[in-house]
C-alpha cells in the first residue's frame, strides 16, 4: 500500500543527485528514451527504469555503503528478471555528469545498444 501511494506522487522527494540526473533523462532526452523515476520494480522501488530496454539506473548514498549485501541482493534480483542494474555514487553524478551519462550509453546490454546505433541513419 505504501509503494502504490509512492509511485503515484513519483520524483517528488529526489536528492540533488537525483534531480540533476533527472532532468536529463526525463520526456525522452536520452536517447529517444522512456525513462520513469522511483517505479515499484520486483517490490523494489527503483531511482529510475527504462523499461522499454530493461535498464535500472540507482544512485546511492553514504547509507548504502552500510547496505551493500541488501543492494547486491536486490541487484540480483532485479537482474534475474532481465534487467540490467546501473549503479553510480551520488558523488559521481554532482561531479560528473557527462561521464555518468557516457557510461549508461557505453554499458553492454544488448537491449540498451540495439538499434540504438541506427538512430540518425536513415
Amino acid at each position: 500500500m505504501v509503494l502504490k501511494k509512492i509511485q503515484k506522487t513519483p520524483c517528488t522527494h529526489q536528492t540533488d543527485a537525483e534531480s540533476r540526473l533527472w532532468y536529463h533523462l526525463r520526456s525522452r532526452r536520452f536517447l529517444g528514451l522512456k525513462f520513469r523515476c522511483q517505479h515499484i520494480l520486483q517490490g523494489y522501488i527503483v531511482d529510475f527504469i527504462c523499461l522499454e530496454r530493461k535498464v535500472v539506473i540507482e544512485l546511492d548514498g553514504g547509507q548504502h555503503a552500510d547496505q551493500k549485501a541488501y543492494d547486491d541482493h536486490r541487484t540480483r534480483v532485479l537482474e534475474k528478471d532481465g534487467f540490467k542494474v546501473i549503479r553510480f555514487w551520488n558523488n559521481d553524478v554532482l561531479n560528473n555528469l557527462e561521464g555518468v551519462l557516457e557510461t549508461i550509453l557505453n554499458t553492454p546490454h544488448p537491449l540498451l545498444r540495439s538499434d540504438l546505433s541506427h538512430k540518425g541513419e536513415r
